[in-house]
């Protein structure tokens, strides 16, 4: 396989570690914890993993010779930059331990462990993708552990190749499933072993124990070049408007954190939206406002950034959005009318009076993606919804209004783009790395404690990777119970961009200042792997303003 000169070279990156990582390691306890809500019924359905203590991991004198022992690793849900750290880490962790440990990775996703697809992972294999983006060494996948018969299979298959701990590396429906499959083994008694690892690059597995969640920090940088390079040609070009749509349905840390990198005119924030109650027409007023102002500088350019859940957080149109996963769910009527202005016609009358009103007003063309295929929880898919296409044109109409009252003379011409994929495979930044792979090495002295039902936690990101504190905590601390499908499920709470939290604070303060006159756009530029510390190690904008260093 040929590599680039960077890959060759980051091969040899040493990743940094905690110092209680580096030699023995002992594990103290803190205090029985309880979940964030709903106790009773988190207790209820997990009564042998509720209640567990936190743990940290701190450096030792003596640590016992543990006996062999096989581990297996699943990667999934979407990719994020630093996954292969991770199984770097388990692999180096558990080779340290004991040499004749062997670590197993399931293909595909969950789903290799339920139909018993597996690779053992080898020295050869892991040298070739230390310190490298995506997930292909074992490759990821979406089935959710939920049933009995899955976790009768992966016993099944655990037990034929001797495994009795296995690491999933996922998100927080990912990490959910790793605690009720935790539950339904130590009920069992099966002796197998569930850890998880908090990825996603959305930014919204993260809480009082979990300060990020890997794959955010490569992310925003890879999206926040592109934007700085954007904003450098619109400052040179001078004639267009660019709407930036950026990955992350259930919250927007990525659109502020890439606001906070590249300070551009606008950042739109779903959470803000929400708690002013705001309509599209509201947006679009606020959109307007600055254009115009900055066409009066004779400033006919800009940026707008657009988290790519906005459409959901707008009341008005999550009302609309609901209307429609319930007319469209399983219906056949629908799915047997031909053309789409016969589909239309149906909605429009199938609608209550206010969300039949909205769906009129929206272009054609983004009324019909509200309509096509759902996804498998029959809810539609929000990436497809082109929120920058309807701004856009929305946005095009009250300016030309505007202009046809004297009330704007300026030019308003636009690019569109959405960031998403670009970001989520990239070679991981030094933070990643060095934060993945500690992450690997943390779920192995889990598992060395005989830990289940933990997720591995590295906290104190803003210091130095020697000050990082290693450890461990219980998935059911960080559960609740919401309605999915109709049902009442234990699931981990999604963090969304806090108000009144110092990253979006700042964004508040400094919002009029970056839409003026005086342009005030930063220009990140590429990740950086080689160079001094502030260049090369600096953890996201969001965690700074969340940890100050002292």
């Amino acid at each position: 396989m040929q590599k680039s000169p960077l890959q060759i070279a980051r091969q040899g990156y040493m990743p940094k570690m905690p110092t209680a990582l580096k030699g023995k390691v002992r594990l103290s306890e803190g205090a029985k914890t309880e979940s964030v809500a709903d106790h009773e019924a988190i207790q209820a359905l997990f009564p042998n993993t509720y209640g567990m203590p936190v743990v940290s991991l701190e450096p030792s004198e003596t640590q016992s010779v543990a006996p062999a022992i096989n581990v297996g690793v699943i990667l999934s849900g979407g990719q994020a930059p630093g996954g292969h750290n991770v199984i770097s880490g388990l692999f180096d962790g558990l080779k340290r331990l004991n040499k004749d440990n062997r670590l197993y990775g399931f293909l595909g996703g969950p789903s290799g462990l339920i139909d018993g697809k597996y690779q053992e992972l080898t020295a050869e294999i892991i040298d070739e993708y230390r310190n490298t983006g995506g997930f292909d060494i074992i490759g990821s996948g979406r089935t959710k552990l939920e049933e009995t018969w899955q976790f009768d299979k992966g016993l099944e298959v655990c037990r034929k190749l001797g495994i009795s701990a296995i690491v999933i590396i996922g998100g927080d429906d990912s990490n959910t499933n790793a605690c009720v499959l935790a539950e339904y083994y130590k009920q069992k008694q099966c002796g197998i072993q569930v850890i998880g690892c908090p990825k996603t690059i959305d930014g919204d597995l993260k809480n009082s124990m979990i300060e990020t969640s890997f794959g955010f920090d490569t992310a925003c940088k890879v999206y926040s070049e592109l934007i700085g390079n954007i904003q450098r040609d619109a400052n040179s070009a001078k004639k267009y408007w660019h709407f930036i749509r950026l990955m992350g349905r259930s919250a927007s840390h990525i659109a502020l954190e890439c606001a906070l990198q590249s300070q551009p005119n606008i950042c739109l924030i779903s959470e803000e939206v929400e708690a002013k109650n705001m309509t599209l027409t509201d947006i679009v007023d606020e959109i307007c406002e600055v254009i115009v102002a900055r066409a009066e500088a004779g400033l006919n350019f800009g940026t707008v950034l657009i988290p790519e859940g906005l459409i959901e957080f707008i009341p008005a149109m999550r009302i609309l959005i609901q209307e429609l996963n319930d007319l469209l769910a399983a219906n056949n009527e629908f799915a047997s009318l031909e053309g789409d202005d016969a589909k239309r016609e149906y909605i429009k009358q199938k609608l209550s009076k206010p969300s039949c009103e909205l769906y009129r007003a929206l272009p054609k063309a983004i009324a019909q993606q509200l309509t096509m295929d759902r996804d498998p929880h029959g809810n539609v898919q929000v990436s497809l919804i082109e929120t920058e296409k309807l701004l856009i044109e929305m946005v095009s109409k009250k300016l030309a209004y505007l202009k046809a009252n004297g009330m704007y003379s300026g030019k308003f011409a636009t690019q569109h783009h959405f960031f998403g994929y670009e970001g989520r495979c990239a070679i991981p930044s030094n933070f990643d790395a060095d934060y993945c792979y500690s992450l690997g090495q943390t779920a192995v002295q889990l598992i060395a404690a005989g830990k289940t039902g933990y997720m591995a936690v590295i906290r104190n990101l803003t210091a130095p990777a020697a000050e990082w504190i290693a450890g461990g905590v219980p998935i059911t601390m960080m559960m609740n119970m919401e309605r999915r499908n109709g049902k009442m499920k234990p699931v981990i709470q999604k963090a969304l961009v806090d108000l009144n939290g110092a990253p979006f604070r700042y964004l508040a303060e400094h919002r009029a200042e970056w839409a003026d006159a005086n342009t005030s756009y930063i220009y990140p530029g590429p990740v950086q792997y080689y160079g001094p510390a502030e260049v090369c190690d600096q953890p996201t904008k969001t965690l700074l303003l969340e940890h100050p260093k002292a």
